[in-house]
């Protein structure tokens, strides 16, 4: 399907909207990614060590708020949170879920990361949990990676699990396979069909090394990869403490809304 042909924002937004109570659970929640639970303490473990002083933390289509409840609670102290997501229910249950956790601030934000008003070098981690694979051209992931780059403090980290593609169109098929028999064993045939007919309509996944050197291109100074199965990855990147100069074309700055 050609990129122009894939769902819009308010039809992503609508299917979330509907999807509240899995979302909430953090073992079953997201039953069709493999190694899901692994992938989420991957991250929260690489945030922790790379960026050990966390004050404001940045969960990007934070859904029900499961990553950031997960780095709060294997974190060594309280930290500031703020939640963005497409859908108003998410983000309610989010905040209700992550209340609990901590007495820091939680801020919401409904609507596009690539829209937002958001603190530049506001944040100490950001997480990005199945989320970036809704990013469309070429340009629009460097614009979106550009801006998370300049949301980052020095010494801050950025760390994402996600759908991924691969380079080479055999790999790519070996490894898709993979995930449809993956997929049959949670929930049959019918349950595979079904998984793949909404990535087909909403996303557009990249493959790790098209992220990772993007990541590069943008300003980071480390990338790291945590984990990959099939069609899954756990990755992440560093923004030096003496941040160099923000390569032509970065964002500009982002006001506090």
């Amino acid at each position: 399907m050609s990129l122009k042909h894939k769902s819009t924002n308010e039809e992503i937004r609508i299917r979330f909207d509907n999807d509240v109570e899995r979302f909430s659970n953090m073992e079953t929640g997201q039953a069709a990614t493999i190694d899901a639970p692994l992938a989420m303490e991957l991250i929260t473990q690489a945030a922790i060590a790379a960026t050990p002083v966390i004050n404001r933390c940045l969960d990007i289509g934070c859904g029900a708020g499961n990553n950031t409840i997960k780095l709060l609670r294997e974190s060594s102290g309280d930290f500031d949170c703020d939640i963005c997501d497409l859908s108003e229910p998410m983000l309610r249950r989010a905040e209700e879920r992550i209340t609990s956790e901590t007495s820091g601030a939680i801020r919401k934000f409904h609507g596009d990361i690539r829209e937002l008003p958001l603190p530049e070098e506001g944040y100490d981690v950001i997480l990005a949990a199945a989320v970036l694979h809704h990013l469309r051209e070429e340009s629009d992931w460097e614009s979106t990676f550009r801006k998370l780059y300049t949301l980052l403090r020095p010494g801050g980290s950025i760390w994402i699990t996600d759908l991924v593609t691969h380079e080479n169109e055999k790999v790519h098929a070996l490894m898709w396979q993979r995930y449809a028999d993956y997929l049959i064993s949670q929930g049959g045939k019918e349950y595979q069909e079904k998984v793949f007919t909404y990535i087909e309509q909403e996303d557009s996944p990249r493959s790790v090394t098209f992220q990772l050197e993007l990541l590069k291109k943008v300003g980071f100074q480390k990338t790291e990869i945590l984990h990959k199965n099939s069609c899954f990855a756990a990755f992440g990147a560093i923004k030096g403490e003496q941040a160099r100069e923000a390569p032509a074309n970065a964002a500009p700055h982002f006001d506090v809304g």
